[in-house]
């Protein structure tokens, strides 16, 4: 890597985007100082609000740049497929690219302290238990203290990182500032965790290289394996109305709403009542803001300007790629740092935009479209012909997933393909002639006039 010009630089969280820029920038000669509000996360019990990671190829990309990507393999486990629980009793199978093709299922607790140990080695300095208040957005000087009310002690920096997340205090400041833009939108779902434990070997009570999914509508359950042999379950319901956390306050009232809609995993959730009980009901928020950065000294990165919702697997993933381009800028600008921060903004902006939007529709995918028959013959047609094809169409997961196109053109592309497969459906037959030679002419001769 061609080294800048050392400067001090603080970041602003201890998550998995923190802890790798982190990397990234001690790599390239740089003094590099995280703080966290939090306790240090190896040295505690975590647990009860998480949705494991999936890593597909931009973060690994990321990883793999600093010669990462086999420790972090090292503890995930391929998917590479959804496994779809209907309600009757039979499991549909979608693979999710072409032979080979894989998605990674990571615990965020094992991987987050995996990337603080590896930032450690490289010689990022780290302090837990320290609340940034504030931030000077013209010197990149922050403030700390133990309250915000409190006394602060100021600590300068050339150059000041917020990878703290959607609630993030240094995008706080700068919201305070004219013409910054910012939104965000709660959806109504939330969820929470539940677990289904090893067997008694240690082997998984599902086929471990399955995203398994209990789609219900306006609710669904997942689950994605640990290494342990246990797996991560994420139920997924309005926060009110019917069918919602609200409506479920007694054990036989849970009981009784998982043997009506899921009645395959009596077996395998032990500790159902003890777990839904427990562990919190999470929030879901989308959120987006313009500047990410102000003149050469504060930058946002991450979910501190692009939080979204998790249902593409693409937040960490996502937030990875804004390092990727961010080391694209360095080789490009040097010490130039005002430049360098622009350019990664307005390259970075349409983008996480983008991916906002995919995520939230895939909820609405996820939920109700994948027990729905069109939708699974529209899956069926496109493979089919992506297959004979390659080079007219690479469905849009593959795109979003196991390329490294940008966010904004994958989704262009999307609805572009969904227009056309909106009116393939509408052939006589369809369900019976869908991989015939009428329809493969159909779809070419539709992709001559959309595209």
């Amino acid at each position: 890597m061609s080294k800048q010009t050392p400067k001090k630089i603080a970041i602003v969280g201890s998550g998995l985007v923190g802890t790798l820029l982190g990397i990234y920038l001690k790599k390239r000669g740089h003094t590099v100082h995280v703080y966290d509000r939090s306790p240090d996360i190896r040295k505690i019990n975590f647990s009860g609000r998480s949705i494991n990671l999936v890593l597909s190829d931009r973060g690994l990309k990321a990883l793999r740049d600093v010669g990462l990507d086999q420790e972090v393999l090292s503890i995930g486990i391929p998917v590479e497929k959804r496994a779809i629980h209907t309600e009757k009793d039979t499991v549909n199978e979608q693979f999710y690219g072409k032979d080979g093709e894989v998605i990674y299922s990571l615990s965020r607790g094992l991987l987050n302290k995996k990337m603080v140990d590896l930032a450690e080695e490289a010689g990022v300095v780290f302090f837990f238990e320290e609340k940034v208040w504030d931030v000077d957005l013209t010197t990149a000087t922050i403030s700390i203290g133990d309250s915000e009310k409190g006394e602060w002690t100021t600590h300068d920096y050339d150059i000041t990182f917020g990878a703290d997340g959607a609630f993030s205090r240094i995008r706080h400041k700068m919201q305070r500032q004219s013409m910054f833009n910012y939104s965000q939108e709660f959806l109504n779902v939330g969820y929470k965790e539940l677990n289904i434990p090893a067997n008694s070997d240690g082997t998984h009570k599902l086929d471990k290289n399955s995203l398994h999914i209990w789609p219900r509508g306006n609710f669904m359950l997942m689950a994605l394996a640990n290494l342990d042999g246990s797996f991560t379950c994420t139920l997924f319901m309005p926060h009110d109305g019917e069918n919602s956390f609200e409506s479920i306050k007694s054990k036989e009232q849970l009981v009784n709403f998982f043997a009506s809609h899921f009645p395959d995993t009596k077996e395998v959730i032990p500790n159902l009542v003890e777990d839904f009980f427990k562990n919190p009901t999470s929030y879901l928020v989308t959120m987006k803001c313009f500047p990410w950065t102000f003149s050469d000294k504060v930058a946002l990165i991450g979910d501190a300007c692009h939080a979204i919702v998790p249902f593409y697997g693409h937040g960490m993933n996502a937030g990875f790629e804004d390092i990727t381009v961010l080391e694209e800028m360095f080789k490009k600008y040097g010490d130039d740092w005002a430049n360098l921060l622009n350019d990664y903004e307005n390259s970075r902006k349409p983008n996480a935009d983008a991916i906002a939007e995919l995520s939230y529709r895939n909820f609405m995918e996820m939920s109700s479209k994948t027990a729905d028959a069109n939708f699974l013959l529209q899956k069926k047609i496109e493979k089919w012909f992506s297959d004979k094809h390659p080079q007219l169409w690479v469905p849009l997961y593959s795109r979003v997933t196991f390329s490294h196109q940008p966010y904004s053109e994958a989704l262009a592309i999307g609805d572009r393909q969904n227009e056309i497969m909106q009116e393939v459906l509408k052939m006589e037959n369809i369900n019976q002639n869908w991989n015939s030679k009428t329809v493969e002419n159909k779809i070419i001769e539709l992709l001559k006039n959309k595209y």
